[in-house]
């Protein structure tokens, strides 16, 4: 099967391809897949589609918030598909973010637990809901503090909706929102959101007790 990495004409950098599966770095701004609309058809898997010999085969393994950077996983089969999905579903992938927020934050290190509910009336805003919410765990690390601003390492062992988003922001988390999400109540003057998947561990489906991690330079 023919590999295919010119970034150039994508618009953005493949960081490892082999027959079963492809790695990119997606940009800010660009979708993950294509949305319900015309207007929305634009994203990483639409582009691979169309460049790719066998691009119609290839299935997103996740998603990324279209404001979000950073590492994205594809399968080029059904079955490579399912064993990457199942990895993600057992919580076997390790994954590490790297974030701004847009104020200071006191604690060091910790876990953050809250439960995410998103209202159908208000999507994709997602809210912390005790009674109706899904289970949502992010362990977080700062890095460093930069003026007003903090940089944390997030780890999610969960994978919901805005996830990472929400647990900076509300209260009951960090309380700081992440520089740039408007969303969630940043009012720093950023264009674009200071998130980034930086660092993606999993086993290769078709390799037993091979690890591929790969890592992403956050551009912020």
């Amino acid at each position: 099967m023919e590999c295919f990495s010119d970034g150039q004409l994508l618009g953005f950098d493949i960081l490892y391809e082999d027959k079963w599966l492809i790695v990119v770095n997606k940009p800010p701004g660009l979708l993950s897949v294509p949305g319900r609309y015309r207007d929305t058809q634009d994203s990483v898997l639409s582009r691979l589609r169309q460049l790719l010999p066998d691009g119609m085969m290839l299935k997103a393994v996740h998603r990324l918030d279209q404001e979000t950077s950073g590492i994205l996983l594809l399968a080029r089969d059904l079955q490579t598909y399912r064993q990457l999905s199942r990895q993600f579903q057992q919580q076997q992938v390790h994954k590490v973010y790297e974030a701004v927020l847009s104020g200071s934050v006191t604690t060091n290190r910790g876990v953050i637990e809250l439960p995410l509910w998103g209202d159908p009336q208000n999507r994709p805003y997602q809210q912390v809901d005790c009674q109706y919410g899904k289970p949502s765990v992010t362990h977080f690390q700062m890095i460093a503090g930069e003026g007003n601003y903090t940089r944390v390492e997030f780890t999610p062992l969960t994978g919901r909706t805005h996830q990472l988003r929400v647990h900076a922001a509300d209260s009951r988390g960090l309380g700081v929102p992440i520089l740039g999400d408007r969303l969630y109540g940043c009012r720093a003057g950023a264009s674009w959101l200071h998130l980034h998947a930086r660092e993606l561990s999993f086993e290769h489906p078709q390799s037993a007790g091979q690890t591929l991690h790969l890592q992403a330079k956050t551009p912020f």
